[in-house]
């Protein structure tokens, strides 16, 4: 169990570190498009693309990483008149739901990665499989840490809390 939680540790790490990466470098892309279009008069025809593939990797990431440290807007009114027994039981369902819709991203995002496989952006004449590939490997990542909270409400005794 702490091997796993050292692993999902190390894994938002990189998950957050390589969001940084892609905040900063969509921040330049759209920042170096608009001197160039105001103060230059040319527009980069490339811009535009490369900061929406950014912001899809961003969003995917970015849900993995704000998942990993709950924050996710929530609703705890029902938690709230629950005794500790039931919540720990609304916990896990949560956590079940949860990783049964991740499980279908992982799925879903497979199958359409592979149907878009043979498809080239426009601009960049990138291989549209590297833009959606991340919706099954951020997938992957929330599967790890949905894994992780579930082992860990299972773990737990009405006495940790």
């Amino acid at each position: 169990m702490e091997l796993f939680a050292r692993i999902n540790a190390w894994i938002n790490r990189g998950t957050e570190a390589l969001l940084a990466i892609l905040g900063i470098a969509m921040a330049v892309v759209v920042a170096v498009q608009v001197v160039c279009r105001y103060l230059f008069n040319h527009s980069l025809f490339w811009s535009e693309e490369v900061a929406r593939y950014l912001l899809v990797w961003l969003t995917f990431l970015g849900a993995a990483a704000a998942y990993y440290r709950r924050a996710h807007p929530g609703i705890d009114v029902l938690s709230a008149w629950l005794g500790p027994g039931w919540r720990r039981v609304k916990a896990m369902a949560v956590h079940l739901v949860c990783l049964g819709f991740f499980a279908v991203l992982i799925w879903q995002g497979a199958i359409f990665s592979h149907f878009v496989r043979l498809q080239i952006s426009p601009a960049l004449a990138l291989p549209l499989w590297l833009v959606v590939v991340i919706i099954p490997v951020a997938g992957v990542i929330l599967v790890c840490h949905c894994l992780l909270f579930l082992c860990r409400e299972l773990r737990e005794t009405g006495d940790d809390r």
